[in-house]
C-alpha cells in the first residue's frame, strides 16, 4: 500500500527560499517530488548538464536547468 506524503506547497505556488545558498530567492514551483521531499523552483539553483547530441538536440552541449531544493527550505509567499 502506497503512502501519500502531505506537503505544504504545490505546483504553481509562489515561494521564497528561507535557508541555504539560495536564501531570499523567490520563484514559482515547477514540480514537486513528495517521495523525496524536494521541489523545483523556477530560476533557482540552476545547474549545468552536459548533453550529447541527439535527434531532438543535434548540437548537444551544456544545458542549464533547475535543480531540486528540499521542501523544508521553502515557504509560501502571499501573492
Amino acid at each position: 500500500m502506497a503512502k501519500r506524503v502531505k506537503t505544504h506547497v504545490k505546483k504553481n505556488d509562489n515561494v521564497v527560499v528561507i535557508t541555504g545558498n539560495y536564501k531570499g530567492e523567490k520563484g514559482k514551483i515547477l514540480q514537486v517530488f513528495p517521495e523525496k521531499s524536494q521541489v523545483l523552483i523556477e530560476g533557482v539553483r540552476m545547474i549545468k548538464k552536459h548533453a550529447r547530441p541527439t535527434q531532438d538536440n543535434p548540437e548537444g552541449g551544456i544545458i542549464e536547468k533547475e535543480g531540486p531544493i528540499h521542501i523544508s527550505n521553502v515557504r509560501k509567499v502571499d501573492a
